[in-house]
């Protein structure tokens, strides 16, 4: 007890007399151990956060009756029930209209609110909440109603007065279309929706799953994912993670070669102080457990600080890049501790070994 009281004093004294290098150390393991704590506390949630971020691009899955059929009446229950708290699920009919002076125009039916809250990133100046009011592309509005009156639209015979209650910018299709909700839609032309689109959280398994299941409980539909949005968000995914890891390996690399270095210089600074140890009777593991000792004692130091750190860090990209905070995985702290502590005492293998050369007589003697 008394050896063990005496090591822990002379550790703490080595670290406080050579404050520089302590310090030095102390902060390259804690930059190690903050991008590690950074990066395991994003990784959990970074793919949570992409999915939903993909979700402001619209549907991932598309659910279609097939050919000459149309979707079941419990279509849409049954999708809601699949997705659960996972997504949105827009039903949209298609028809196409014309104008009195002859005009031609796709008209969809969707219900406005799940419309709304599938694509986030549609560009809308304001959303229709009267009847007969409609969401107008802004091609379809230079074409229909440059001034932005009212205008009738004429569908088998049958027309509806409508006003413009907002425009649409997209870039794609939908600039050309007029969006009119679903009741006044089925009211005026007696047709149901015929395609559900879906956004669903999840990975490309989870959504292969997802489609799997709805199509064995809707065999009279086809379910299709949108390439586009699953893959690439798939890439980006990998390519982030990718990203991640390899930024976490180069500094980790640099925080060995820093510690590294400091500890061998350590060793040669104190070659005197250990010379003096062995010829006072301090066995050889001695002075190795108390150097492997010191080095352990700062790697832990490091991780204390750079879990704190890297939990900042990780929760201003978080705000930064998602608008939302990541939550501290107290979790992940066993980990960087252990890893830190190790990382210490792997770099301090050479220095050891340089330690194991030492003898006493020679460095005693200036030689």
């Amino acid at each position: 007890m008394r050896r063990l009281r005496m090591l822990l004093r002379i550790m703490f004294r080595s670290a406080t007399v050579r404050r520089g290098r302590a310090i030095l150390t102390l902060v390259a393991i804690a930059v190690a151990a903050a991008v590690s704590t950074a990066l395991l506390n994003l990784y959990v949630d970074m793919q949570a956060k992409l999915h939903r971020e993909f979700r402001s691009y619209g549907p991932n899955v598309v659910l279609s009756a097939k050919e000459g059929s149309s979707l079941p009446a419990d279509a849409l229950a049954v999708v809601d029930r699949e997705i659960a708290n996972r997504g949105t699920a827009v039903p949209v009919t298609y028809a196409t209209a014309r104008t009195p002076d002859g005009s031609s125009v796709v008209v969809a039916a969707v219900d406005m609110e799940r419309a709304r809250k599938l694509n986030t990133w549609w560009s809308v100046t304001a959303w229709p909440s009267e009847p007969n009011s409609i969401l107008i592309g802004a091609r379809a509005l230079e074409a229909l109603s440059p001034e932005g009156k009212p205008f009738d639209l004429i569908f088998d015979g049958r027309t509806m007065h409508v006003s413009i209650a907002g425009t649409l910018r997209t870039g794609g299709a939908e600039d050309s279309r007029v969006y009119l909700s679903q009741n006044d839609f089925s009211a005026w032309t007696g047709l149901q929706p015929s395609v559900i689109e879906i956004g669903v959280v999840g990975g490309e398994q989870e959504i292969t799953e997802f489609i799997n299941r709805l199509a064995a409980q809707i065999p009279s539909a086809q379910v299709q994912p949108v390439r586009q949005i699953v893959e690439g968000e798939a890439r980006v995914f990998n390519k982030t993670r990718a990203a991640l890891l390899a930024s976490v390996a180069l500094i980790i690399l640099t925080s060995f070669l820093c510690v590294l270095a400091t500890l061998t210089s350590s060793v040669l600074d104190r070659r005197k102080d250990f010379a003096v140890m062995k010829a006072l009777g301090a066995t050889q593991r001695t002075a190795n457990l108390l150097f492997a000792g010191e080095s352990a004692f700062m790697g832990a130091g490091g991780a204390l600080l750079g879990y704190f750190a890297g939990i900042g860090v990780a929760a201003l990209i978080g705000r930064i890049n998602f608008q939302a905070g990541i939550e501290p995985r107290w979790s992940v702290f066993p980990a960087i501790l252990l890893g830190s502590v190790v990382l210490t005492l792997v770099t301090a293998i050479v220095p050891i070994t340089m330690l194991n050369r030492i003898q006493p007589a020679v460095i005693l003697k200036g030689e």
